[in-house]
């Protein structure tokens, strides 16, 4: 006889254990609650992935007036 067991990750928000399968609507998170407070942080620019800073953008941050040493 094959067991199945549950797959538990931890919820990105609140870091508790949440079912990962189809049963829960809101995986990986463990409820809506998490689930919509994550979707607001992303919303309001609080997350952002980080961009490489090109060659010619660092050269007119240097030559700004604003910039004296």
């Amino acid at each position: 006889m094959t067991t199945i067991t549950k797959r538990l990750v931890a919820c990105p928000k609140c870091g508790n254990l949440s079912e990962f399968s189809p049963s829960n609507a809101f995986r990986p998170f463990c409820s809506e609650r998490c689930k919509l407070i994550d979707l607001g942080l992303w919303a309001s620019e609080q997350y952002a992935i980080p961009e490489a800073i090109k060659m010619d953008e660092m050269y007119d941050d240097i030559s700004d007036e604003s910039f004296k040493p």
